[in-house]
């Protein structure tokens, strides 16, 4: 898409003419924010469907992970192919397709009969989630490359993926609640639709010249990779970390991970140009995502628990009561992107938003059995949501500034894979330490209700410090990795809108 500078006054009216463009890149925006939230909310809606869905289909509390590891196997597997497929074939091509099939497969999940159709449809909403969600960032990056436009368009746009998984959390519990839990699933038709007539109407079809060309042995090698080190992390979560089947898949995926940075290196058409990820600016943003998606983790999942087991708060309830954390992230997100970005450069924005989000988990890890939610939970809340915020625009724009055209699609689908191998990391990680935190106040107690209650308060809270720490610690190395000064400008592509 070519910039339209600020056009010169009509001698007839004395007024700039009204700038289509403009107008079109906003719309362009809502249709690409849409998808990202149906997306980044289907990580969490189905989080909070699971018992009524286990009740409905009759499967065990063993089978019970397979409903949200499907997702995630085949999501960050494939999101570095995804992200490929949209600069070669072209983002709305991708985009379109990515759209369709999500919406397809969520159908088939809300009329599963069985438990293999959900986890089937499950699976499938993960393969074209992989090529949905870097089509959308890419288009973003490529759609907006105006400083003051691109600042606020990557602060909404953050803003979404960060508040994302709330909502998810919010409108799960009022579906489920309410309605069925099937309409967890159904509810992405009604999104999918609404951006599929924006994406047909705003967005140009792709066109060029060179045969698009696709490197196979890297794609093997990294979806492999990338596959391994995500289930080896879920079998961690289940079967231990010092388990055979675990170290198996873990050293196999960092086998694998080896071999396809070497094949990159040597690919006349690399899946990921190592120039991408190279980049200082580019490489802290990476790092600060994967490192924040492994604390966040804590928030959603153990602040839920605590919330519904101790605090007695429906789903529904529990949904509201994060959206202090979804208000915080819209703040930090709309200030941070907009406001502080063009003056102080990502590195600052990072280091400080990673460091607000560490003083938020740390504040909820004082919580106790008898806490309550205004005095005790909010605070921490509204502190995470303002950290969150203030580090995933900047994030975002900084993971896909300065990238050629080409490369914007695979760029955008970096930012994905890392949070995504993040968050399983978080996952496998923070369950483990509460299983042992609560198995080691057990510990030579009589296991009486209250006794068993403090234990969960336990090992929530000690999640929570570790989460901190993690935050803390992330911060200092993405202060340290990412480069300093304001981020480079970043290139358009050219008839990108009808």
């Amino acid at each position: 898409m070519t910039q339209t500078a600020e056009k010169a006054a009509s001698p007839a009216t004395g007024k700039a003419p009204v700038d289509a463009d403009h107008t079109k890149r906003w719309l362009v925006l809502a249709v690409l924010g849409l998808a990202q939230l149906m997306v980044v909310l289907d990580a969490t809606i189905v989080n909070i469907a699971l018992p009524a869905a286990q009740g409905s289909l009759e499967f065990s509390d063993g089978d019970r992970q397979w409903v949200i590891t499907a997702y995630a196997l085949a999501f960050g597997s494939l999101l570095l192919l995804g992200g490929r497929l949209s600069d070669l074939f072209g983002r709305r091509r991708t985009f379109i397709v990515g759209l369709v099939g999500f919406a397809v497969a969520s159908a088939v999940g809300g009329a599963a009969v069985n438990f293999e159709m959900l986890v089937a449809a499950r699976a499938g909403q993960g393969v074209f989630g992989a090529l949905l969600a870097p089509a959308a960032l890419s288009l973003l990056s490529v759609t907006f490359t105006d400083p003051g436009e691109r600042a606020k368009a990557f602060g909404i746009f953050g803003g979404i993926a960060g508040a994302g998984g709330a909502i998810g959390l919010l409108l799960g519990g009022v579906l489920t609640e309410w309605v069925d839990w099937r309409w967890t699933l159904f509810v992405n038709l009604a999104f999918a639709a609404v951006a599929l007539l924006g994406a047909i109407a705003l967005l140009a079809p792709h066109t060029s010249d060179q045969r698009p060309k696709l490197d196979i042995p890297g794609t093997v090698t990294v979806s492999i990779a990338l596959f391994s080190i995500v289930f080896g992390f879920s079998k961690a979560e289940t079967a231990g970390w010092g388990s055979a089947t675990t170290i198996g898949w873990l050293s196999a995926g960092v086998v694998f991970l080896v071999a396809f940075v070497y094949l990159e290196t040597k690919a006349e058409y690399p899946l990921l140009p190592l120039r991408v990820v190279l980049d200082r600016f580019r490489a802290g943003s990476y790092l600060a995502i994967a490192l924040s998606g492994a604390a966040m983790f804590a928030v959603f999942l153990f602040l839920t628990f605590y919330m519904q087991n101790n605090l007695a708060y429906t789903p529904i309830v529990t949904g509201f009561a994060f959206l202090p954390m979804v208000a915080g992230v819209v703040v930090g997100s709309g200030l941070s992107s907009a406001v502080l970005l063009p003056r102080v450069g990502p590195r600052v924005l990072l280091f400080a938003g990673m460091l607000i989000a560490a003083v938020g988990m740390a504040l909820l890890a004082q919580l106790a059995i008898d806490s309550a939610y205004v005095p005790d939970i909010l605070p921490g809340l509204v502190m995470m949501g303002l950290g969150m915020g203030t580090l995933f625009a900047p994030a975002m724009q900084g993971a896909t500034s300065g990238v050629h055209h080409d490369d914007a699609g695979v760029a955008s689908a970096m930012v994905n894979t890392m949070q995504q191998v993040g968050g399983s990391i978080g996952t496998a990680l923070l369950s483990t330490i509460a299983v042992s935190a609560s198995t080691d106040y057990l510990d030579g107690r009589i296991p009486d209700p209250a006794t068993v209650a403090e234990a969960a308060v336990h090992s929530y809270t000690t999640t929570f410090w570790w989460a901190a720490a993690i935050l803390a610690v992330g911060a200092v190395i993405t202060g340290a990795v990412t480069a300093s000064g304001l981020l480079p400008e970043t290139e358009g592509e050219p008839a990108l809108m009808h």
